[in-house]
């Protein structure tokens, strides 16, 4: 089910769904050896990198609780934007490059109804690589006020997973989360026609929050 955004008290942090595999066993060895630690210089040794490692998990699972912005399309994910271009139908192509330092959870464009989110698999270059292009992905699409709004997750050379949140049917409000990328990643959303891009390459840009059109 979508999340509600109108009670999720503003600054609220927690921890994005599908991090487990990832966060649990980390989280565990750390627990473990700083406990260890003191009988065992073995353990003392082990402790340090992995009571970082756990600490920097926490960081790149965050899940921060948003106020969403007022606009007909926003940002569905935190990062930079790495280009944007015009396509032959007539949709603009904006692509947001996220690094390991951002939140990694997206969230939806726009209100609507999920009509399809299909996995094409594929390789792992980095996100910022042009041929990142054929890289692993999650292909999204809403029908929304403006009409069929395409979303791409696309996995990076260490984000190897991406975990879809909502199935297709699913009726979202803009901002709601609908799924993870693992560390760092690009989210490309393409425009609709005669819809007019309010961000700039370079630009940083926050889920839920940065608008990407412009009126």
């Amino acid at each position: 089910m979508p999340d509600s955004q109108t009670s999720a008290p503003r600054g609220r942090v927690r921890l994005a769904r599908g991090a487990s595999p990832w966060l649990l066993p980390t989280v565990a060895t750390a627990a473990l050896s700083l406990a260890r630690s003191r009988r065992s210089s073995k353990a003392a040794v082990v402790a340090v990198p992995a009571t970082a490692l756990a600490v920097g998990m926490l960081w790149f699972f965050r899940d921060p609780e948003r106020e969403i912005a007022q606009g007909r399309v926003i940002s569905p994910a935190d990062g930079v934007v790495q280009s944007i271009m015009p396509w032959q139908d007539g949709r603009t192509r904006v692509a947001i490059f996220m690094s390991p330092l951002n939140v990694h959870v997206n969230r939806a464009p726009l209100a609507g109804t999920v009509t399809s989110v299909e996995h094409i698999p594929g390789g792992f270059v980095p996100a910022f690589n042009k041929e990142s292009e054929n890289n692993e992905r999650v292909v999204w699409h809403f029908d929304t006020e403006l009409g069929d709004i395409e979303m791409v997750q696309i996995a990076g050379a260490v984000a190897r997973r991406i975990v879809p949140y909502v199935p297709q049917g699913t009726k979202v409000e803009q901002g709601d989360r609908i799924g993870l990328i693992r560390f760092g990643s690009r989210v490309d959303i393409y425009l609709p026609e005669g819809v007019d891009v309010a961000v700039e390459v370079g630009q940083k840009t926050t889920a839920g929050v940065t608008r990407i059109d412009r009126d």
